[in-house]
């Protein structure tokens, strides 16, 4: 099926790419902004949600890089999350065939609105600290485990994967806001490599639309990066919030509207 797209309405996907990058580098959801932008512009959905995944895997790299250049990314740390989370949207993108995404939305807001919670009363910190350099087994195998659980979900379903993944590290590994940022963008990254892989494969990727957007993407994460070092905790809960509260608000009219 040939879709065209004009100059007018890419250059909007890609103002929609920047401005998704930056909100994704610091509390992940950039998909809320970029998935629609594609919809409304006539890309038939397995194309859309394909091309949204061949440029947002830029913007996690982008964040990625800016965040270990902070000296927020454990090297040690890493090696463990990234496969596992590598392997588990692998793992997700085949539980799709065995049973419908919709099926999770009920149980996905209920869990926003645990998140909005921890949120709300946890005490922020205000400087974004380094990260240790050599991670406890113990703090291996947590993260690891995060890693598959939220990579298989982002495989499986997806919305609010990087909200879950700076919830899971800041409250299971104690780390703060901006660190759990970083180490979100880890799990982040190889989630994102391994859809693109499988929507690459598929022939579902638009790279004419996704290439100029993953430009716009890159730059917005990188700049969403930056604001995370220097803005600390009380940016990244801000923000977080305010993602949390537009999944919410999402899931619930689609349950409502069936």
């Amino acid at each position: 099926m040939a879709v065209d797209v004009g100059a007018l309405q890419l250059g909007m996907l890609c103002v929609a790419a920047l401005a998704a990058g930056l909100v994704d580098a610091i509390a992940g959801g950039g998909g809320l902004i970029t998935l629609p932008a594609l919809l409304a512009v006539g890309l038939p959905p397995h194309l859309a949600l394909g091309t949204n995944k061949g440029q947002s895997v830029f913007g996690s790299f982008a964040a990625l890089a800016r965040f270990s250049r902070a000296g927020l990314v454990d090297g040690k740390l890493a090696r463990v999350t990234f496969p596992f989370g590598l392997g588990g949207a692998f793992a997700g993108a085949g539980l799709v065939l065995l049973v419908k995404p919709e099926v999770l939305k009920p149980l996905v807001l209920v869990l926003l609105i645990a998140v909005a919670v921890f949120l709300a009363f946890r005490k922020p910190t205000a400087p974004a600290e380094r990260a240790e350099p050599s991670p406890r087994p113990r703090a291996q195998a947590i993260g690891a485990l995060i890693a598959l659980v939220v990579g298989t979900y982002d495989g499986f379903f997806g919305p609010g994967t990087g909200t879950f993944l700076i919830v899971g590290f800041s409250s299971l590994l104690g780390h703060g806001l901006a660190r759990a940022s970083a180490d979100a963008k880890v799990v982040n990254f190889a989630s994102n490599l391994a859809s693109v892989s499988l929507f690459a494969l598929k022939g579902v990727v638009l790279w004419k639309v996704a290439l100029p957007m993953a430009a716009a993407q890159f730059t917005g994460a990188w700049l969403g990066a930056h604001l995370a070092v220097k803005g600390g905790d009380r940016l990244v809960r801000k923000v977080v919030l305010a993602v949390v509260l537009a999944l919410a608000l999402k899931l619930g009219r689609d349950l409502v509207m069936g």
